[in-house]
Parts: structure tokens; sequence; C-alpha cells
């Protein structure tokens, strides 16, 4: 078991909609046009398909699908708890909204999610194989991924080392062919930062040396400005501010202890005081340190000159010259990386060898499974009117290396005995392209692990006693794996396990669909449609009723 139940609310042209889901071989069947592939679509919209306005049912606001699926695959879990949804009951509910606007939202266990994790999640639950299936046949992508998948291979690593191989191929060649430009830039780099390094400008000495600038030229004004606050403070004949100040302190003292009041104002001048005898401290020790230094300014008002022209010169400002200087010399770092031939090939070489060595495994891997593919896939054609059919996949070496690795893969097919196995595409009819689409189906679904598969109409172009195989083809899988399929052949809905009606209804402002569980003397009718038409007659029943004891159903 794996889809327990769907739902789905104004999708299209159903209005509402819940269906439980069993395990086994489900069939769905209806009349052309009824909307049997309505539940396919919504799926695929479940689990990642792009979201449309059209999806939404004419007069609604939205439309919501949502499932339920158990028994999940163990290879799943740790993808879950990676995305943060919790599934501790064993359970996983899937919702997904689109809006008239197009706007889509989804939610995996209520947790908001994404298109792509939706897609990504759909891979591990739910396998779907089309009508048109077989025109994969023909598309070497398609038919590599098959041989791929049954090969159990891993092609990650082969991605990664052909992207690194490709990167450094590329610097390579562009190295190559830039060398001329290359090396002019070098030089015009190396030019300029020679002149930067004359100066050699540091981070935050610019502001530094125009301070001191500032107060070298200003020395003489400085120096002035200091001998007058200290005779202010301290004069060489009379009484100063220091005097002045200890004469008050001292005449309040001497009365403190007839007027307390006195405390504070005597504490505030001795501190004034204080803070006057370390100003003048200072100046002292000021004017005995500094003194006019011509030499020293001449050599600032050098440097500053210097630093201005070269600042001038490339359009910055001076604080920017030490940045200037760094990224001029990580250019012409990179640029002698960059004509660095040798190591480029070097890294090059390295890189295809490791290509190499990741292709050669999985060339290994798909020539392994070509045998053992081919063998189960033309035991599945006797079963479907291909009698003595053979099914060959030829794993050749490719002209050039590509992202998917050194092999071409072809699937080729001889339809009747003695017949030399030729491409598939060029040699099988579209009713033998379906059944080999089938066969292929069948034999790569059994050997995977996605728990749901879904059959949208592969069965089409077959009939008579194929349609039988096929029909106990599927439920033969169901046995193992839940299996629904879309059908309009009489005999494979004979075979499913349940069997389910899509029937489309319309008044005269609108449409609907709706889908029934058939049972008893409802299925056999619904098979004896699809036998001989509306008309249901005594024999066309009576064939129903046969086919479907036959197939296990009295």
């Amino acid at each position: 078991m794996a889809l327990r139940r769907i739902a789905l609310r104004d999708f299209v042209i159903v209005r509402e909609l819940d269906l439980d889901v069993h395990a086994g071989f489900t069939v769905l069947t209806g009349e052309t046009g009824a909307g049997k592939s309505i539940l396919i679509d919504a799926l695929q919209l479940l689990l990642g398909a792009r979201a449309d306005a059209t999806l939404v049912r004419e007069g609604a606001e939205r439309a919501e699908v949502s499932a339920e699926f158990d028994a999940l695959p163990a290879a799943l879990l740790p993808w879950l708890d990676e995305a943060g949804v919790p599934h501790d009951d064993g359970l996983l509910l899937l919702r997904r909204s689109v809006d008239v606007q197009g706007r889509s939202r989804a939610w995996i266990n209520a947790v908001p999610a994404t298109a792509t994790q939706m897609r990504t999640l759909g891979q591990w639950l739910i396998d779907i194989h089309g009508q048109h299936a077989w025109q994969s046949l023909t598309r070497a992508d398609a038919v590599r991924g098959l041989l791929d998948a049954y090969a159990g291979a891993d092609t990650r690593e082969l991605a990664r080392t052909w992207s690194a191989w490709r990167a450094a191929h590329t610097a390579l060649a562009q190295a190559r062919s830039a060398q001329e430009g290359l090396q002019q830039e070098r030089e015009r780099l190396q030019w300029q930062i020679a002149e930067l390094e004359k100066l050699a400008p540091l981070e935050g000495e610019w502001s530094e040396l125009d301070a001191e600038h500032t107060r070298l030229a200003h020395a003489q004004a400085l120096l002035a400005s200091a001998r007058e606050a200290l005779d202010a403070l301290q004069p060489d004949e009379g009484r100063g501010a220091l005097g002045q100040l200890a004469g008050a302190l001292q005449a309040l003292q001497g009365q403190l202890s007839v007027e307390p009041q006195f405390e504070p104002l005597c504490t505030a001048l001795a501190s004034c005081l204080t803070e006057a005898e370390d100003a003048a401290h200072s100046l002292h020790g000021y004017l005995r340190h500094s003194e006019p230094d011509p030499a020293r300014l001449e050599q600032l008002e050098e440097r500053l000159s210097l630093w201005l022209q070269l600042a001038r010169r490339y359009r910055r400002t001076p604080e920017e010259l030490p940045a200037l200087l760094a990224g001029w010399r990580a250019a012409l770092h990179s640029l002698d990386e960059a004509s660095d031939l040798q190591r480029l090939q070097a890294a090059e070489q390295q890189q295809r060898q490791a290509y190499d060595k990741a292709a050669q495994l999985l060339s290994r891997a798909r020539r392994k499974a070509a045998t053992p593919l081919a063998a189960a896939i033309t035991q599945a054609m006797q079963g479907l009117g291909m009698t003595g059919g053979r099914f060959a996949v030829e794993v050749s070496t490719a002209s050039e290396p590509a992202a998917h690795g050194i092999d071409q893969v072809q699937f080729l097919v001889a339809s009747h005995p003695g017949m030399t196995p030729r491409a598939v595409g060029k040699v099988a009819s579209g009713g033998e392209l379906s059944r080999i689409a089938l066969a292929i189906a069948v034999t790569t679904s059994a050997l995977g692990e996605v728990p749901t598969l879904i059959f949208d109409e592969i069965d089409s172009g077959v009939g008579g006693a194929v349609a039988e195989t096929v029909g106990r083809l599927m439920r033969r899988l169901g046995r193992d794996r839940q299996v629904l399929a879309v059908t309009h052949l009489p005999q494979v809905a004979a075979c499913g396990d349940q069997h389910w009606l899509v029937a489309k209804h319309s008044t005269r402002t609108q449409t609907s669909s709706s889908v029934v569980p058939l049972a008893g003397q409802e299925r056999t009718r619904e098979v004896a449609r699809m036998l001989g038409g509306e008309h249901l007659s005594p024999t066309t029943l009576a064939h129903a009723s046969e086919m479907l004891a036959g197939a296990g159903e009295a």
C-alpha cells in the first residue's frame, strides 16, 4: 500500500471528489472525453508539475488537490528529516492549491514546500508511464537514462567531474587565446604598482601625516598660545590664576568653623585649583618638548605632495591609495595565474583523468546491465504478441566524450525470429512500439522502489490476446506494487482488483466529471460497454461476465 486517498476540489471539471485508493491493480475506464486522465493530471500537479490557472474549475476561486500516502520508502525518510517534515506516524499528506491568477502553494504534512521539493518527493512515491511512452525509445537521453536506472548507476560523480574538466579546459583555452592581451595588461599593472610602491602608502597613514603636517606648520602659533596660557596661570611676576584660586580657597577655609556653608565652595575651589595646576604642569611639558622642526616639515610636505600627485593621477582620494595598491597587486597575481599555462595544462589534465575514470566506471556498469535488461524485455515481449522477437541493448563508444559519459546507448529489436536486431524506431511499427514500451515499463517498474505505478493508456495500439496478457501483467505487478491504469481495453479492465468509472455530466450551464467505484452488475455493464458500445446485448453482457470470471472475479 502507498497511495491511500486522493481528494480534488474545483479541479478542471471536477467540483468535489474523494477517493480511497486500495492496494493491488485499479483500473479507470469511461467514455472518451469523460476525463479519465484528470486524476493523473491532479497527481502530476501535486508532485511538482507546472501550475496553471486553467486548472481551476470555471467559477471557482482556486483548485485544490491532496493525497495521503503510507508505507513510505525507507530511502525517503532521511530526505524528509533534512527538509524538516515530520513523519512519526508513517503517513504523508501532500496538498497543493492553484488560484485563478495561476499562483500556487504546496504543503507536505502541513509544512510549506516548493514545487522543486514536490518533484523530488514524487520520484520516491509515484512512477507515471504515459500513453506516448514509446516515443522515448527513440531519444538517446531517455534510452541511456533507462539503462542507467536498471544498472542502479549513480551518475552524480560523472556530472561533477565533467563540469570540473570543462571548466579547466575553458580556463586553459582562454589563457592561450588571451596571452598577448594578458601580457599587455600585466605590464600596465606592473608599471602602476611600481609607481605606487615608491610611495608605499599604508592604511590610515594619510590622516596621521596630514595631522602632523598641520601641527608643524603652526608650530610658532601653538608655542605662543601655550606660553600665554601658562603666563596666565603662573606669571613670572605677580599673582596669576593659580595664586588667585589658592587665595580664594585659603580665605574661605579660615572661616569654615564659623560658616559650614563654605564647605562645598571650598571643595569646588580645591578641585579647580588641582585641575589648573595639572594644566600648568602639562603646559610646562609641552613647551619643553615642542620646538619648530623645519627639516621634518619639509619631509612631510614632499611626501604629502607625492601622495596628492598620485591621487590626482589615478582619480582617487588620498585615503584610497592603499586599497588601490592592494587591488592592483591582487589583479597582477590573478593575471600571473592565468598566464601560467603549465599549471593550467596540468590542472586540465588532472580533471580529464578524473572524468575518464568516472566515465569508465559508468561504462562498465552499463555494459554489465545491458545483457540482463535485454533478456528481461525480450521475455516480456513474448507474451505481448511478439513471440520469437528479440530485444537488444547496444552500448558502443561515442565519438566524443560528453556530460553523459563515453557511451552511445541504443535499443535494438527484431520483431520476428531470424531477424537481425535493428534500431527500434526504424523497424518497429506503432503498435509494436507501444508493446515494446509496455514490456520495458513492466520490466523496469518491477525492479524499482517506487510504491505506486500509474499507466496512462500505455496499452493503446494492442488488443485481443495481447490485451489479455497486458491485463495479467499489470494484475501480477499489482501483487507487489500499487498499480493504477487508465485503459480503453475491456481485457485489461477485467483484470483489475478495483474498477473506477469516470463519467462526465453536462447541463445547460456547466460540465462536471465524477469517479465512482464499480462492482457486481455495474462493473459487468461497464466491461460490456467497452466490448460492444452503448447498446448492451445479452451476448456482450455474457461475454463481459465471462471475462470477469476468467480474470478471477465471478
